[in-house]
């Protein structure tokens, strides 16, 4: 009685697998006829099944519903696209011979993931961003998505997140880096990247090109770095920002990223010293980039120096003469100076030599005045509809009794404010 019993529960497993494998084929041919809802349809009623199926017929059912949620590498929604990863993920851990058979497909994931994400991110959605570049991750195991993962992951706010992958970079020894082949128009003198060494040999055979060169782009681990830094001093944690930036700059110590980015660490800590003297070592590193000086004149503001601050500023405005931001902060940092003349003014008394001590002073404010209203004046060419800049020339036109330009400014700042 045993064995009847036996062979009948037998029996009944082999009917089992004989639909799942009857299902699955159903689905196999009518993914081959682009029909993937007929294929899902097939699929869901096998997937009940699944439990007494083998690893090889597991693995050819999560394929089939990979590629049927993926709709042949079109489908734009995420969850499908979701849906199709994790199919792929559970196919190629049953039996990882598929994955070249799921070459194409896997291909196809992941440019609607890296599509879609960068629709998202250019439209501000960068949660959504993160979870299509981390799933094109898991698919690719390209360490690129997982880079612009974290990266959007940051631009989300989602600094947990972002930290995690962060330090899966790290762990993994990515730095981003990577080989370019280029070669120099001969017309032009500029220096074009080729995507493979191949086309660029068909370009130089042409003759339009020449000097071809291997160049390599700049490592990100120091961006990755002053990333983790920033994000640490942000949720309040001094003491990991410090001890990552220490240990980077030990491996790295003439790493110019990893020099910004301890500037970077210096600044949101307040050290505003320790910055200033890593800006006058990036500076010697890299002494026609505005920028710098623009930061140093910042920082040296902040301290209170205006002489070195505004020379600074001036250095970034001879680098670059249209950076509005720094003509502005020229013009703020002159204004300031007249706060001890106003000061000085109002303790006066009405003797003599007060009312003389105070036409002196009155001179000199109205010098400050004069020497402020050439750089606001290029601010507003180069920006008009600044309603701050209107307002303070129209006060300072005020100020140097210059009524019509003070009538010009005050009508310009009615129409900017409408």
């Amino acid at each position: 009685m045993k064995k009847r019993i036996l062979i009948t529960g037998l029996a009944f497993v082999s009917a089992i697998s004989f639909g799942q494998k009857k299902e699955i084929r159903k689905a196999e041919k009518a993914l081959k006829s682009n029909d993937f809802k007929e294929a899902l349809a097939y699929l869901n009623e096998a997937e009940p099944l699944l439990g007494t199926a083998d690893n090889d017929m597991k693995a050819q059912f999560y394929a089939a519903r990979g590629n049927a949620l993926l709709g042949n590498g079109v489908a734009t929604n995420y969850s499908n696209l979701k849906g199709a990863a994790d199919a792929f993920a559970k196919a190629l851990e049953l039996d990882p011979k598929l994955e070249s058979q799921l070459a194409a497909s896997l291909q196809n994931l992941r440019a609607g993931l890296i599509n879609g994400a960068i629709k998202d991110q250019n439209a501000g959605n960068f949660e959504l961003a993160t979870e299509k570049l981390y799933t094109s991750y898991t698919v690719s195991k390209d360490m690129d998505d997982l880079y612009f993962a974290a990266g959007n992951a940051v631009n989300a706010k989602d600094f947990d997140s972002s930290l995690k992958y962060y330090q899966m970079l790290l762990d993994a020894g990515y730095t981003g880096e990577t080989k370019e082949f280029v070669a120099t128009d001969k017309e032009t003198g500029e220096v074009i990247p080729f995507e493979t060494e191949q086309s660029r040999s068909l370009a130089l055979k042409s003759g339009q090109y020449i000097k071809p060169e291997i160049r390599v782009t700049a490592s990100r681990k120091g961006e990755i770095l002053r990333n983790m830094t920033l994000i640490y001093l942000e949720q309040g944690d001094n003491d990991k920002a410090t001890s990552v930036m220490k240990a980077a700059r030990e491996e790295n110590p003439d790493d110019i990223y990893l020099m910004r980015a301890e500037a970077d660490m210096s600044y949101k800590m307040g050290d505003i010293s320790r910055y200033n003297q890593i800006m006058n070592q990036i500076a010697a590193t890299d002494p026609d980039n505005p920028e710098i000086y623009f930061n140093m004149g910042v920082a040296s503001a902040e301290l209170g120096d205006t002489d070195k601050a505004l020379e600074h500023y001036n250095r970034a405005i001879e680098l670059k003469p249209d950076y509005e931001a720094a003509l502005i902060n020229i013009a703020v940092l002159k204004l300031s100076t007249e706060d001890a003349l106003v000061e000085e003014m109002n303790n006066l008394g009405n003797s003599r030599a007060d009312n003389i001590r105070y036409d002196e002073l009155k001179e000199q404010r109205a010098d400050i005045y004069r020497a402020t209203v050439p750089y606001l004046t290029k601010a507003m060419e180069l920006n008009p509809n600044n309603p701050d800049v209107v307002r303070t020339l129209m006060n300072i036109y005020g100020q140097l009794a210059d009524d019509a330009n003070y009538q010009k400014m005050k009508a310009k700042l009615a129409t900017l404010e409408k």
